[in-house]
């Protein structure tokens, strides 16, 4: 009996893979600095890993790490309470991804951007995370509209449509994310 062949992922799933991938990377230069990333990248090219995500992946990884001190001083604004340096580790880095994100890819929508942060950090850290990561995003992502850098999303982004990443509903932004 043959087999039906192998379906390539949809592009929305790759850029997904793609984030889930800068994540990890971003774990791995946060922990032990920015030397790790080219050899990491040569691994998950030789590992068969598909271009596209990896290119995506690194673009993200390192954006982020380019661009450190403005995407953390953007995150110490809206977290408040919170220094960088007192976020756990996982949740830091879906914030410098998602931050990354929101200023250096203007053809991913806000929405898509915070969703995906969302399901990153519900899956790779706390049951907190997700409202942590979502109420300084939007907080960001508010900031960086007040400040002309990105065009406005609308009033509710990541409930106004369903799509990619989309958390329940009873999701809502913390109050305080810091608190």
């Amino acid at each position: 009996m043959k087999s039906a062949p192998a379906r390539s992922p949809s592009p929305r799933r790759e850029r997904s893979r793609a984030r889930e991938m800068a994540l990890q990377v971003l774990y791995q230069a946060d922990l032990l600095g920015d030397d790790c990333m080219d050899p990491v990248e040569a691994t998950l090219r030789d590992d068969g890993h598909p271009a596209e995500v990896v290119d995506y992946a690194f673009d993200l990884a390192r954006g982020v790490r380019r661009g450190v001190q403005e995407i953390d001083a953007l995150m110490t604004a809206a977290a408040q309470h919170w220094s960088v340096s007192r976020m756990a580790v996982v949740d830091r880095n879906v914030l410098r991804l998602g931050i990354e994100e929101l200023l250096h890819h203007p053809d991913v929508p806000p929405r898509v951007v915070i969703n995906e942060a969302i399901e990153l950090a519900k899956r790779f850290s706390t049951s907190a995370s997700g409202a942590f990561v979502n109420g300084v995003l939007d907080r960001v992502r508010k900031d960086l509209e007040a400040a002309g850098r990105i065009a406005p999303a609308g009033p509710h982004p990541g409930r106004e449509a369903a799509g990619e990443g989309d958390p329940p509903a009873g999701d809502a932004p913390p109050a305080d994310a810091g608190a």
